[in-house]
């Protein structure tokens, strides 16, 4: 990994007001991305991740308390003013949102969408320039006709093509970082498969650095350089793909694998993970997993444990060591 990177989040924490109290819905998170790195970030619904990368770009309302440091290329850019964040979003770190046809508006055209992606960081830029450029973006995520395309709107594009108009919006002006947030989402496994290679593409194509966000271990299999798994607003195991694949620590990270089936073992049954995540308004005690975890034991349910290295891995789980033996077998899932 570079000495220096490109990403840096330290301590995040992200605080919610609510009826019942205040939720922490982050609890210190810490991540790094590296020029050129995939990093997959994993976990089911409502674990913190989308958050943690709206609160890095400083999207969140501001009734929402955002505490800890997030750096973009060594400049801390956490509690800038809005105005200055406006100049770094979509130039220097852009974000494709989870449903394209909300995060369009069905009144603009396509065109419209991206000449104002386009104009907005670069006000010298003319319409009729701002729409060849269009062209182009719509004709590297491949999409076919693109000039024709120009002039519809979000409602008149499948769902993957709307996904790709996401891509080409985010990546108009060049960004240093891309965020993807749950990019294949309600979309069939070919699809799924024709966007992750447009991602791909778009990395090699541009340089850029990628960061996956999903709860589907298959979609960073093939993609990912290094995981953090999350759990309940904590990174509960973060290193090197391959590693984390090939060796969990982690009984949640564990857990996931188990449940993704694999085309080598048809006939082994699934196994799910029992129970449910907490509510993060009650308050936790110990590993927010031990009530779900197989393998808990006293201290599971009284300390909160902390990220140990392990390996070219690093776990929280006090029983982490003695539980990394008991996956002696590699766990191959497939991308699609």
């Amino acid at each position: 990994m570079s000495a220096d990177p490109l990403l840096q989040v330290s301590g995040l924490r992200v605080t919610i007001p609510t009826a019942a109290g205040p939720v922490e819905a982050v609890s210190g998170i810490d991540l790094v991305l590296a020029k050129g790195e995939t990093l997959g970030i994993v976990g089911e619904s409502g674990c913190g991740k989308s958050i943690t990368m709206l609160a890095a770009m400083g999207l969140l309302p501001s009734h929402i308390a955002v505490s800890g440091s997030a750096k973009l290329a060594g400049r801390e850019i956490l509690g800038l003013p809005q105005a200055e964040l406006a100049g770094l979003r979509g130039k220097s770190i852009a974000m494709i949102f989870q449903d394209p046809l909300t995060a369009l508006n069905p009144v603009l055209t396509v065109g419209d969408h991206l000449s104002e992606a386009l104009r907005l960081h670069n006000r010298h830029l003319s319409h009729r320039a701002a729409a060849e450029r269009a062209v182009e973006l719509l004709d590297i995520v491949s999409i076919p006709e693109p000039r024709r395309r120009l002039s519809q709107y979000p409602h008149e594009f499948s769902g993957g093509m709307r996904q790709r108009v996401m891509i080409a919006m985010a990546v108009a002006n060049d960004p240093e970082v891309l965020i993807a947030d749950e990019p294949t989402t309600a979309l069939d496994v070919t699809v799924q498969a024709q966007i992750l290679d447009v991602l791909r593409r778009m990395r090699e194509r541009l340089g850029l650095a990628l960061i996956i966000i999903t709860h589907d271990l298959g979609i960073v299999a093939g993609s990912a350089d290094r995981l953090a798994v999350m759990y309940a607003g904590r990174v509960v195991e973060e290193g090197e793909a391959e590693a984390v694949f090939a060796r969990p620590c982690h009984p949640y990270t564990q857990g996931l694998l188990a449940a993704v089936p694999r085309i080598d073992a048809a006939r082994r049954r699934l196994v799910p993970i029992e129970g449910a995540p907490p509510s993060l308004t009650a308050r936790l005690q110990g590993c927010a997993f031990n009530p779900r975890c197989p393998h808990a034991e006293a201290i599971c349910r009284s300390a909160v444990p902390s990220l140990e290295a392990m390996g070219k891995a690093r776990v929280a789980c006090h029983l982490a060591e003695r539980l990394s033996g008991s996956t002696s077998q590699t766990n191959k899932v497939e991308a699609p």
